[in-house]
């Protein structure tokens, strides 16, 4: 019994020695700091990103697990798209009818215009059939007026070139219709190919779902967590992985008024994490807030104004990211540095073990 109140004793003098030896260390760099250089605490966070379903269904298979890194492009779940398949090969067999309909009507279009060649022919031997009967009605008028001719003879001729007008004319309607028969066939050579470019169109969106079907990494990353399984049926926009983005990792520190109005938005920033005290990590400010969190009741005074605290962020370039990309973690505590002042010199303990 007295050996263990011996170890936790021990334990507890260890906790409080360290925690002691933390706070002291931090507190000598926080007064070591000169006025142009400002620090906060904060924690590493980045973008996150939700691969979800665009159209409801069925999950099929998840090929990502919790922790891994993935690629721009990488598969990380298909849907099942069985019912899509089944739409697929009935549009294909709407997009095969309206191409035979396409032909059809060509084909249409051809023997019209067939058709309108021999109304012209006929036309034109209705026409001279007119003329030959029209200049045989005026001799034998010239004839029948010096009676040299009989009048049934005279009355033929007139019979002959008034059948041969008629028959020009019946002609001449017969090529109008043809005409018009042409102009039909061409509508629907028009309406059938109209049918067929969304035949066509109706085949492509449905391979767009089957693409949006299979779920991609839209970047670098690591899965984070899978909010779903295989098997499980999803609603449009339904959430299958959260992906972390580490090309855009920052960290979220929070600085009083007078410092935060005196960082600019580019401003260098040096980030120490309490996992790896002896790395520095260079940073830039690439936001700070407009509007003060933390906020008193009332700011009617100086003092109390002094209480406002303002965000800022401060964003670790994509470059360096790659390099130590295994290493990046969300969530991790740590420091802040900030130049409030851009001409200022770092501390020598803010300039070694520089990451590039």
């Amino acid at each position: 019994m007295r050996n263990a109140r011996s170890y936790w004793l021990i334990v507890g003098l260890i906790v409080v020695l360290g925690a002691t030896a933390l706070y002291s260390w931090q507190r000598s760099r926080s007064d070591a700091l000169p006025k142009s250089i400002a620090s906060a605490n904060g924690r590493i966070a980045a973008v996150e990103i939700d691969i979800s379903a665009k159209s409801p269904g069925r999950v099929k298979e998840i090929l990502a697990d919790e922790g891994d890194f993935v690629r721009a492009g990488d598969v990380l779940a298909r849907m099942d798209t069985a019912q899509l398949q089944a739409q697929r090969r009935q549009a294909e067999a709407q997009l095969r009818r309206a191409r035979v309909a396409v032909d059809t009507a060509n084909l249409l279009v051809t023997q019209r215009q067939a058709e309108r060649r021999t109304a012209e022919a006929v036309l034109g031997q209705r026409q001279a059939e007119r003329d030959a009967t029209e200049q045989r009605f005026k001799r034998s008028e010239k004839l029948a007026a010096s009676n040299t001719i009989s009048q049934q003879t005279l009355d033929d001729d007139r019979a002959a070139e008034r059948g041969a007008a008629a028959a020009v004319a019946a002609a001449e309607a017969q090529l109008a219709a043809s005409d018009a028969a042409i102009n039909t066939a061409r509508a629907l050579v028009v309406d059938a190919q109209a049918a067929m470019d969304a035949a066509g169109a109706a085949t492509e969106a449905i391979d767009t779902e089957i693409d949006d079907a299979t779920l991609r990494a839209p970047r670098d990353g690591r899965v984070q967590y899978r909010v779903i399984e295989p098997g499980e049926v999803l609603g449009s926009g339904g959430r299958v992985i959260n992906l972390v983005d580490l090309e855009d990792v920052y960290m979220t520190f929070f600085l009083p008024t007078a410092e935060a109005g005196r960082v600019a938005i580019g401003s260098e920033v040096r980030l120490i994490m309490d996992a790896a005290p002896q790395y520095v990590i260079p940073a830039k400010a690439t936001y700070v807030a407009d509007v003060a969190q933390f906020t008193p009741k009332t700011v009617e005074t100086d003092e109390e104004r002094q209480k406002l605290m303002f965000r800022v962020k401060a964003r670790i370039e994509p470059e360096l990211l790659r390099k130590y990309v295994r290493h990046v973690k969300t969530g991790l505590p740590g420091t802040a540095y900030v130049k409030l002042d851009p001409k200022a010199e770092w501390p020598a303990a803010l300039q070694g073990n520089l990451l590039r």
